[in-house]
C-alpha cells in the first residue's frame, strides 16, 4: 500500500475550505483538465456528506474509467474520509483534514491506495502511481486554493 500526503495553507476560514472541498461541482473544475473528469452518479452537484456516494468518470493513462466513492467518516468542519467502493484500484482511502490557523486553514490530504495485480501492481505503485497521484492532489489542491481565495 502506498501513502501520499499533501499540505496546503488557504487564506480562508475552516468552514469555507471544508464545504468547498466537498463540493462535487468544484471538484471537477479543479482537477487536471485533460482527464475530462465529471460526476456521473450520486451526489453529482452538491457538497457530499456522510454516507453519500459519487461516481466520477475520468481519463487516466489514456483509459476512460469510473471510480465510485463513499463518505465513510465525517467530522464537520475538521475531517471527511472517502473510500473507493468500485474502481481501478484494489483499495483507495482519502483522508481530508482541516485545521484552523490564524487567518487561514491548513488542509491536509492523505491518500492510501493499493493497485491490483499482485507484484506487478506493487511495481506500478512505486514506479508510476505514487508520483502521479502526488501531482494530481497537489494540482487539485492548488486550484482549490486559488478558487477559494478569489471569492
Amino acid at each position: 500500500m502506498i501513502t501520499v500526503k499533501t499540505h496546503i495553507e488557504i487564506s480562508a476560514p475552516i468552514q469555507v475550505c471544508f464545504d468547498l472541498a466537498r463540493d462535487i461541482d468544484i471538484h471537477t473544475k479543479t482537477v487536471w483538465k485533460h482527464t475530462k473528469e465529471k460526476a456521473i452518479m450520486g451526489a453529482a452537484s452538491e457538497p457530499i456528506g456522510l454516507g453519500q456516494t459519487v461516481t466520477f468518470e475520468a481519463t487516466h493513462f489514456l483509459v476512460r474509467q469510473r471510480l465510485s466513492s463513499k463518505i465513510t467518516e465525517y467530522q464537520e468542519p475538521f475531517l471527511f474520509v472517502d473510500e473507493m467502493q468500485k474502481g481501478a484500484f484494489k483499495s483507495l482511502r482519502h483522508v481530508h483534514e482541516f485545521k484552523q490557523l490564524v487567518g487561514k486553514t491548513l488542509m491536509t490530504d492523505t491518500l492510501y491506495f493499493e493497485a491490483p495485480f499482485g507484484m506487478i501492481g506493487k511495481a506500478v505503485e512505486r514506479l508510476i502511481l505514487k508520483k502521479y497521484m502526488q501531482k494530481f492532489l497537489e494540482h487539485r489542491n492548488q486550484q482549490l486554493k486559488i478558487l477559494i481565495e478569489e471569492r
